[in-house]
């Protein structure tokens, strides 16, 4: 088992990789430009919503637990992530926010889901050995 401190640090690494996925995917898709330097702004109010997200529940507690950190992650990276993006000017319509939440609500409640399948199997193994 890895020390606490390798535990949230995968989670919050797990969490920014996606985040930014996400974005490098929808700037791909709409062939907005340059992938890389456009992704890292579209992503930043998202990654500044989970970090808040981090924060307000203290996710390093449990970072790959789906409830609650899980849930504030993702949802405090769609609603911080819009609200700031609204604030700055960029772009905010219905089905931007929808997509948004479904991705990010599969990547990021997704790769926990993914965690907690690989440990529950692992447990499962080392008790029947």
């Amino acid at each position: 088992m890895p020390s606490p401190s390798k535990t949230w640090l995968a989670a919050a690494a797990g969490d920014l990789v996606l985040i930014l996925a996400f974005a490098a995917i929808g700037r791909d898709a709409h062939a907005r430009g340059d992938i890389v330097s456009g992704a890292f702004m579209t992503a930043w109010p998202f990654l500044a919503g989970a970090l808040l997200g981090w924060l307000v529940l203290r996710v390093w507690r449990a970072p790959f637990a789906i409830w609650p950190s899980g849930m504030a992650v993702w949802l405090a990276a769609v609603i911080v992530g819009m609200l700031l993006r609204a604030a700055t000017g960029q772009t905010v319509v219905l089905p931007f926010v929808i997509v948004a939440l479904i991705s990010l609500g599969v990547f990021l409640l997704g790769f926990r889901a993914v965690i907690a399948l690989v440990r529950r199997v692992s447990a499962r193994r080392q008790r029947r050995a």
